[in-house]
C-alpha cells in the first residue's frame, strides 16, 4: 500500500522510526534538503513524481499518500 511506502521513505529520511502517519514534516524537523531527498526517493522507489508544492500543501504521510493515489487514479 502507498501509505505504508510513503511512511517508510519519511522514516529513513527524517532518521526517525516513531511517526505517525498523521504527524507534521516540519513539526518533526524536516527541512528542504530532507524534503528534496523524500521527492527524489518517491520518484525512484514508488515511480511517481511528487511537485515540491504539493509536499508542501500535504506535509503528513496521510495527506502526501492520498494525492500520490488520487494522483495515479487521474492519469493512470
Amino acid at each position: 500500500m502507498i501509505t505504508e511506502r510513503v511512511h517508510a521513505i519519511w522514516c529513513r529520511e527524517l532518521g526517525r522510526d516513531d511517526i505517525a502517519f498523521d504527524d507534521d514534516f516540519f513539526a518533526l524537523g524536516g527541512q528542504s534538503v530532507i524534503m528534496a531527498r523524500i521527492q527524489r526517493s518517491l520518484i525512484v522507489e514508488l515511480g511517481v513524481e511528487v511537485p515540491v508544492d504539493q509536499l508542501f500543501r500535504n506535509p503528513t504521510v496521510s495527506s502526501i499518500s492520498a494525492y500520490i493515489t488520487s494522483s495515479e487514479t487521474m492519469t493512470g
